[in-house]
């Protein structure tokens, strides 16, 4: 399931517990700033093989997942 890759992938890149990462946690929930969300970004562009522009603003884990399955689809 596409939502345990990326929490998995976010529970490591904020060394966290995967646990702690819900659907509807939000990135300042957290404390995903900024700069955080670009490095996530390219890290999940590495480990999903899935090119993301980030054209919106995403505020929670599960805005995340759907976003990345919108751009897989398109990169098919």
């Amino acid at each position: 399931m596409l939502f345990e890759q990326i929490r998995e992938i976010v529970a490591e890149h904020l060394d966290c517990e995967v646990e702690e990462i819900k659907e509807e946690s939000t990135f300042d929930s957290l404390g995903i700033d900024s700069l955080d969300a670009v490095e996530l970004v390219m890290e999940l562009e590495e480990k999903l093989n899935v090119q993301m522009d980030l054209d919106r603003d995403l505020e929670t884990i599960k805005e995340l997942v759907k976003f990345v399955e919108e751009k897989m689809k398109d990169n098919e």
